[in-house]
């Protein structure tokens, strides 16, 4: 009897991918269930960049396969985005490389830079895809601690008692998804001089750093970090594409070639019109008014979150960045599964259960800004019409 790949049985299918499912068959039944799960941005692209993408597509000429390297008009924009945004100089030619998402990006890395059996450490919370890829790749995974009572910042001290001979990579997100800690210049610094202390690779996730955060960040800004650091960033979140899948990787030449070279064996460049349509809405005129308006609409959309969290009685940090709201779930819950599940089949709302982001986030939920504002709205009604949640006896009372 043919078996699947031992890779196979190490995962399990992606948590959004199975509960959307369940989510379906619900609506189905007319239940009309409003998510607030996933961060897709339900607003589209500036119209700039929409009509540069059509336009091309109206070209003949334009549907060809288009070089893995990408068009040197996309290069050119996404070097000029750091230069404007952080401040960073990148050679547009050799510094950096366009990808179809932080995904593949998180596969590339880990391919060049990893063979199976090495380690890698990854932060618990953390996004599901670096342990996921991890895994399929045969790394060995070592979880390091993220902390609210620390801001969600990495806790170097532990890290430097860890024995560290072995690590090839360290994977890092600030601003931080889900917790929405914001990147800090001291950890940025620190991580840098870690990465050159133990001759480890420290690959910083950084796609929300436009999203409700006016003073952005790059581990890139920290000098040397270019010698020893890759930085992902990406167009789905901050100029609402995630279906154009445009992405990029930045580092130095080296590191990009390597990189480059599994990329070219895997994938053939995005279709032209996409490439050309991203540059046009990198141009700094399109992304001001794109990245204000952005900010506005997510600036209201949280406003509301913050009051479902409260009905919820789940406490939040009011500082934290990004397109989710991060809380603590009340002590009068069992457990989190025991608040998202009755949140669903009795408010017809989906919010994530913090455990699909590892052990610390066992205890908390994270509500999804990217819902127009009635939706939101509505779903704060349904969840204020829950009944109290029943007091447990050996916990104070709490209720949502």
């Amino acid at each position: 009897m043919i078996q699947p790949a031992e890779r196979v049985n190490a995962i399990q299918e992606y948590y959004f991918s199975r509960k959307l499912k369940e989510v379906a068959r619900l609506n189905a039944e007319g239940l009309d269930i409003i998510s607030l799960a996933i961060g897709s941005p339900d607003m589209p692209p500036s119209p700039q960049t929409v009509d540069k993408l059509c336009a091309v597509a109206h070209d003949p000429k334009a549907h060809g396969y288009q070089p893995t390297a990408g068009l040197p008009e996309l290069r050119r924009a996404m070097a000029g985005f750091y230069r404007r945004v952080y401040g960073v100089e990148v050679d547009w030619a050799t510094e950096l490389q366009p990808i179809i998402g932080s995904k593949e990006g998180i596969m590339y890395a880990t391919l060049a830079f990893c063979n199976p059996g090495d380690e890698v450490l990854i932060p618990d919370p953390g996004y599901p895809t670096y342990t996921a890829i991890n895994k399929i790749f045969g790394t060995r995974i070592v979880n390091y601690d993220l902390r609210e009572d620390n801001g969600w910042q990495p806790d170097f001290d532990r890290l430097e008692q860890m024995d560290l001979s072995r690590v090839k990579v360290m994977w890092t997100n600030y601003p931080n998804m889900p917790t929405g800690g914001n990147a800090r210049r001291e950890t940025l610094e620190r991580l840098v001089q870690f990465a050159r202390d133990h001759d480890i690779v420290v690959v910083n996730d950084n796609p929300y750093s436009l999203i409700l955060n006016r003073r952005p960040q790059s581990i890139m800004q920290v000098p040397g970090a270019k010698d020893c650091c890759i930085e992902f960033n990406s167009m789905s979140k901050s100029h609402n594409m995630p279906g154009w899948r445009v992405a990029m990787m930045v580092s130095n030449a080296k590191y990009i070639s390597w990189m480059f070279k599994i990329q070219s064996n895997i994938e053939n460049g995005m279709f032209r019109g996409i490439q050309l349509a991203a540059a046009e809405a990198l141009n700094a005129n399109d992304e001001a008014w794109h990245l204000a308006n952005n900010i506005e609409n997510y600036a209201r959309r949280r406003a509301i979150a913050e009051q479902i969290m409260t009905a919820l009685g789940c406490t939040f940090d009011p500082t934290q960045v990004g397109m989710f709201l991060w809380g603590r779930i009340p002590d009068a819950c069992r457990d989190v599964e025991e608040l998202t599940e009755r949140v669903l089949h009795e408010a017809r709302v989906f919010i994530t259960p913090g455990f699909i982001f590892g052990r610390n986030g066992a205890r908390y939920i994270r509500i999804s800004l990217c819902a127009k504002d009635e939706k939101v709205q509505e779903a704060l009604a349904r969840i204020q019409r829950l009944a109290p949640w029943p007091k447990r006896p050996d916990t104070p009372n709490n209720s949502i």
